[in-house]
């Protein structure tokens, strides 16, 4: 899924994203219970979108982390769209994704060319005389 493709009180939300900012963590107290809330801004290729991180999760992400976000669910505030893992989902930091993209597009961020021929299946008469 991508982010493009995020609606408000969409649920069941299945997506990778790279963590671009993270705001200062507020405390609050719901029901008798402290906790704490960042809002962070995720992108993809799509666009960007807010999320919202609880308790251990300010302190389990930062800046440049790709997160896999599993069962999240998508909520409106002031007219803009707010992703959450929320109380049924997972938020889990993808390790080295950071290099895995890197090797992808190359230092310069352009894809990476290859000097090998595309392998279309066919054998040449070389290889088949070896």
């Amino acid at each position: 899924m991508k982010i493009a493709e995020l609606q408000p009180k969409q649920g069941n939300v299945d997506i990778v994203v790279q963590i671009e900012e993270i705001g200062q963590a507020r405390e609050f107290s719901k029901f008798g219970k402290q906790g704490r809330v960042a809002t962070a801004t995720a992108k993809d290729d799509t666009g960007t979108v807010s999320l919202s991180l609880w308790n251990e999760q300010i302190d389990q992400v930062k800046k440049g982390d790709t997160v896999h976000i599993k069962n999240g669910f998508v909520s409106e505030w002031q007219g803009e769209k707010q992703l959450t893992s929320g109380r049924m989902g997972t938020l889990e930091v993808v390790p080295g994704a950071e290099k895995l993209v890197e090797e992808a597009t190359g230092e310069n961020g352009e894809p990476e060319e290859s000097d090998d021929e595309p392998d279309n299946g066919e054998v040449s008469e070389e290889e088949v005389k070896d």
